[in-house]
């Protein structure tokens, strides 16, 4: 039975890891897929999925307004696909992530789902509230902090090496720009001056 599934974590978990790993096992036994990116992501290039382990993976670029069923629909018609793969979730807009959930139920294709659960506010972001919302399996990807302990938070950094604590929710980086802390160290990097 296709189910939608959201991976979430911090940054640096390894998420994008995670579902290059899933997708080419899909892709070694001869099964087609589909990859989406958020298109804000370019880190790696337009339509690339990459780990910082050095994998990569043309991927769909996806705006805000494309509708992601209609894509998946359109691609399912011509050469079937056994599973959706999108990195970078936290993007979505609620729409989409209940497009993908109508990819699972009138489709039946599983929907694999890739991102981060909060941003460096310590609030949810759209896509990721709605996915923890509907998704049928949550799986936390788990990371450490630089104290050992699990890492659900993540801090932004500025230019300068400080802890940024305004700012827009999404600002596009990396580890140069975001480090993971357990909650205790979050709270202690955004208060102290």
């Amino acid at each position: 039975m296709a189910k939608l599934y959201f991976h979430y974590s911090t940054m640096n978990a390894g998420k994008s890891t995670m579902l290059l790993q899933a997708a080419y096992n899909y892709q070694e036994r001869g099964m087609r897929t589909a990859a989406f990116i958020a298109a804000l992501d370019d880190r790696a290039g337009r339509g690339m999925i990459a780990s910082r382990i050095g994998l990569t993976m043309d991927a769909i670029p996806f705006d805000i307004s494309d509708d992601l069923y209609a894509m998946v629909e359109e691609m399912q018609a011509g050469e079937p696909l056994a599973c959706v793969f999108v990195d970078e979730a936290q993007f979505l807009s609620r729409e989409q992530v209940w497009q993908l959930a109508h990819v699972v139920d009138r489709l039946g294709l599983p929907v694999m789902t890739y991102g981060l659960r909060t941003d460096f506010h310590g609030r949810l972001f759209p896509g990721s509230q709605e996915l923890l919302t509907i998704a049928d399996e949550l799986r936390e990807v788990r990371t450490i902090c630089h104290c050992g302990r699990k890492a659900t938070m993540v801090v932004r950094l500025g230019a300068d090496g400080k802890v940024v604590r305004e700012g827009a929710q999404i600002e596009i980086g990396g580890s140069d720009k975001y480090v993971s802390l357990c909650r205790h160290h979050w709270e202690e990097a955004i208060t102290c001056e």
